[in-house]
């Protein structure tokens, strides 16, 4: 099932990034996380590895992810290597625009069989979840 939405923010692409990467920061915005912290040698680019812990729909879900592209001030792009999720990839792009950037949210997530039959309902629930942290991430990066 795939997801994304996107949001204009009054900032430059250099004034975002370190929002989308360093674990402080993410907690602040990406409010579903109660647990996000790199796990290998590297704190970032292609092949850094995190875990985190988020809070979805009343379950706590636990995953491991490897970052597969990093192009500073542009695109991180990171899947699943064990946890909760079948399939879990995601990209947060962030594009220059008139009024200063537009992020966008990507996500490619498969749940296993409750996933299949819940599709149309879970999709909402992550859409909706995807609005709210955007407008907190808007928030940050605009103060």
């Amino acid at each position: 099932m795939k997801v994304q939405r996107s949001i204009e923010i009054k900032a430059p692409p250099e004034k975002i990034w370190p929002w989308l990467t360093e674990p402080e920061k993410i907690m602040k915005w990406f409010t579903l996380l109660k647990k996000f912290e790199y796990t290998g040698e590297k704190r970032g680019g292609a092949g850094a590895t995190f875990y985190y812990e988020e809070k979805s729909g009343g379950q706590l879900m636990k995953m491991n992810y490897k970052v597969t592209e990093w192009v500073e001030n542009r695109k991180i792009a990171f899947g699943v290597t064990s946890g909760s999720l079948k399939k879990d990839d995601q990209i947060w792009s962030i594009e220059p625009a008139p009024e200063g950037s537009r992020f966008t949210m990507f996500e490619d997530l498969e749940m296993g069989i409750l996933g299949v039959i819940a599709a149309p309902f879970i999709k909402m629930m992550v859409g909706k979840d995807m609005e709210k942290i955007l407008a907190n991430l808007k928030k940050v990066a605009e103060a």
